[in-house]
């Protein structure tokens, strides 16, 4: 290509040469003249043509360096995207290799030697949690609160979580009992002195926790592949709820009785696992800039939400006590009641409990 520039450019100094030999009158003013002016449009030309090359060279280098720079910037993503793959295909685990170690939430590791195969649960959602990984019939233990599923029932119970008979879990000789948030420390110690091991799996503070917590028990238990099964399935179905809840229009107030009476109110805050499901269902939480679960009267009526939620069972009384009996919400019915295991429980039906709350909330889009 520079050959060519360089040729057009001297053809075009040749070319303005003729013109002006034509153009004279005196042979020798002509000759003079043809002979500068050919001098100067050759070393215009020249000039022309190296520049020409120059600005060639130039691009050219550009061009190499912005071919370089892509070629490195696409390598760069291939090895990020292999990287990639690689780290998802190392995570997803099939098969539990033990011993395994286990870390709870304070840090404190527990090693698992083998497969448990005898498991007493300490806590209803973990018991909830290894029927739904097909592991219910590992449990030769159970608490008085552990009711669901069904099935639960024919497994002998230990007593409460706070008052546990240990000697009756001592005698049914688990290879690991499995607490959670409730998991009282004191108890928890004393299974442990009889050689017993334990682990606590703790309730988290956002809604999407309760999938590590399902991964956590499907590792212990070495039910991987299923754990990932039930994560993925209410993944599904709270992607659904949230589908259907993308046309609201409004956001209702909302407050969800955790407890209430001579002893105080109590509520989900906005740091709570709760709280997080009901945003999630499409209501605004009036307690959202409170931490924890304690509440006050003063601030519920002033709030005065549109909507309330409430443990079944619990709504005849709520709505006839003096405190509550003038909020909007009880004047106009609008005071729901709700299976609150489905949003307490930190398990597989908590994706069930965030449709139910966002059929409350939003019964205008749930109308099938």
């Amino acid at each position: 290509m520079r050959k060519n520039k360089i040729y057009a450019a001297l053809t075009i100094a040749a070319l303005s040469a003729t013109m002006i030999v034509g153009c004279g009158e005196n042979k020798e003013e002509a000759t003079t003249t043809t002979t500068t002016s050919s001098v100067e449009a050759t070393e215009e030309a020249t000039t022309e043509a190296t520049e020409a090359t120059e600005a060639t060279e130039a691009t050219e280098e550009v061009t190499t360096e912005a071919t370089e720079a892509t070629e490195a910037t696409e390598g760069a993503e291939a090895t990020t995207e292999a990287t990639t793959e690689a780290t998802e295909g190392a995570a997803e685990i099939t098969e539990t290799v033990y011993p395994f170690t286990f870390t709870e939430l304070d840090g404190t590791e527990v090693v698992i030697e083998s497969e448990p195969e005898k498991i007493v649960s300490m806590g209803p959602n973990v018991t909830e949690i290894l029927y739904a990984l097909g592991a219910g019939d590992k449990l030769v233990g159970r608490t008085d609160y552990c009711t669901y599923p069904e099935e639960v029932s024919s497994v002998e119970s230990i007593g409460t979580m706070y008052t546990p008979d240990i000697e009756k879990i001592v005698s049914l000789e688990p290879d690991v009992v499995l607490g959670s948030t409730h998991f009282d420390a004191e108890v928890e110690a004393n299974i442990k002195e009889q050689g017993i091991v334990t682990a606590a799996l703790y309730d988290e503070s956002e809604y999407t926790g309760v999938y590590d917590i399902i991964t956590k028990v499907g590792q212990i238990v070495n039910k991987n592949a299923e754990a990932a099964e039930v994560v993925a399935s209410m993944k599904e179905e709270v992607s659904e709820v949230t589908d259907i809840l993308a046309a609201a229009e409004t956001k209702p107030t909302v407050y969800y009785v955790v407890g209430y009476g001579e002893y105080g109110d109590y509520t989900a805050g906005g740091d709570t696992f709760i709280g997080g499901l009901i945003e999630v269902a499409g209501g605004e939480n009036i307690a959202k800039d409170v931490s924890g679960w304690s509440y006050d009267l003063e601030s519920l009526v002033a709030a005065d939400p549109e909507i309330i939620v409430i443990g079944t069972g619990m709504k005849d009384d709520f709505v006839t006590q003096e405190n509550y009996k003038d909020l909007t919400a009880v004047k106009e019915g609008k005071v729901y009641e709700i299976d609150n295991d489905l949003l307490e429980l930190q398990g597989p039906r908590n994706s069930e409990g965030i449709k139910a709350l966002a059929e409350i909330i939003h019964p205008e889009l749930f109308t099938e």
